[in-house]
């Protein structure tokens, strides 16, 4: 994250720019470690107000903030906590739209007579997996009495097949993709 500073109406202190970016740092944490995020502090000093704004630009996103008080830490201090909030509240938007996604799986069963050597598709099934932890699949699969599952895997959020061998033990396809 490139972090750019402005002081305007007083001199600059290495010590405060240090304390802003310190604190600052940490709102950059939710979004990861991107090269592609700009951020500008304009501190401001108007005769006893303390001033700070805070723009946060990069990948589509577009955060600002500005607070003031009687101290100059105070503001920095405020304006961070005003974009960290905004910062989380928009990682958890991210992250609710990405869990929230209906992975639906059309299920095909064919007959096994062929038609001038080709096989027919019988029907097809809408199946909507549930997200699952791997040891709550296997309890299901094993309490239904079927031969394989699907389902969404909580950890990873991608659709796997647990299926039981013929041995009874269990097998997890679990793709890449």
């Amino acid at each position: 994250m490139h972090m750019e500073f402005t002081f305007k109406n007083f001199e600059p202190s290495e010590h405060l720019k240090k304390y802003a970016r310190r604190r600052l740092e940490k709102a950059g944490r939710f979004l990861g470690k991107s090269p592609a995020l700009d951020m500008v502090v304009i501190l401001t000093l108007d005769k006893h107000r303390h001033r700070a704004e805070v723009k946060l630009n990069g990948e589509g996103l577009n955060f600002s903030a500005s607070e003031q008080s009687d101290d100059m830490y105070a503001s920095i201090d405020l304006v961070t906590d005003k974009i960290e909030s905004q910062v989380r509240k928009a990682a958890a938007r991210s992250h609710e739209r990405r869990r929230s996604h209906d992975a639906n799986v059309d299920v095909y069963t064919y007959d096994i007579a062929e038609e001038d050597g080709a096989k027919v598709v019988n029907g097809s099934e809408n199946y909507a997996p549930k997200p699952l932890h791997l040891d709550e699949a296997v309890l299901q699969l094993d309490q239904s009495g079927n031969d394989f599952l699907v389902f969404l895997h909580a950890d990873n959020e991608r659709i796997n097949v647990l299926y039981r061998k013929r041995n009874g033990d269990f097998g997890l396809i679990d793709p890449l993709a």
